[in-house]
């Protein structure tokens, strides 16, 4: 499964979508926090982003060797203190100890995930603890060919910013708000909610 994101990783984010949902999720986080955890971090947008709040540590976490070796590369220039450590792991379960997270970010990976990330990030996270990932929008998501096979069917795609909500509070997170974030790329259009939460 991971080759197939090998594949991906030499143009993931060289568009403005990717950096767009990591912003947008890291600004509804709190500054300071002790370890910042970027779950399927790809390479690296909501890492580097999160660097801002001024965390003590970050762990970004990917399954595949080749996003994480392109994350590496733009460490020296984006991140020259390396307070970042980057980890080819999988998402689920975190290589991390219960309630040892102030927060927890994932962009755009959650459809591949599924339910049981969820109660994960519950496990990771300390008591009230922030939460912010973002998730496709059903009516824009097509599970078909090869990405669309390894989505789990576990999970039911939002439509509305209740929805999107819903899916964390429904996971036992509190608080939970939801938005949609909306890039505009030519004729292109796409859009996820981000979901903020408190564990």
């Amino acid at each position: 499964m991971s080759e197939l994101f090998d594949t991906h990783a030499p143009g993931y984010d060289a568009d403005s979508f990717h950096p767009l949902v990591a912003d947008t999720l890291v600004d509804g986080l709190s500054r300071g926090p002790s370890l910042l955890v970027d779950v399927a971090t790809g390479t690296g947008a909501a890492a580097f982003a999160a660097l801002r709040l001024n965390p003590a540590a970050v762990l970004a976490v990917d399954f595949s060797p080749a996003m994480i070796k392109q994350a590496r590369q733009k460490a020296a220039r984006l991140d020259p203190e390396g307070r970042i450590s980057w980890q080819v792991a999988p998402a689920v379960p975190l290589p991390l100890d219960d309630a040892s997270a102030d927060a927890v970010v994932c962009a755009s990976a959650l459809h591949f995930l599924g339910a049981a990330a969820l109660a994960d990030w519950r496990r990771v996270l300390r008591p009230g603890g922030r939460l912010a990932f973002s998730i496709s929008l059903a009516q824009r998501l097509r599970r078909d060919g090869a990405f669309g096979e390894l989505m789990p069917r576990d999970l039911a795609l939002p439509s509305t910013a209740e929805e999107a909500a819903a899916l964390a509070t429904d996971a036992g997170f509190h608080a939970a708000t939801a938005h949609l974030v909306t890039s505009h790329d030519g004729d292109r259009v796409r859009e996820v909610f981000a979901v903020f939460a408190e564990g």
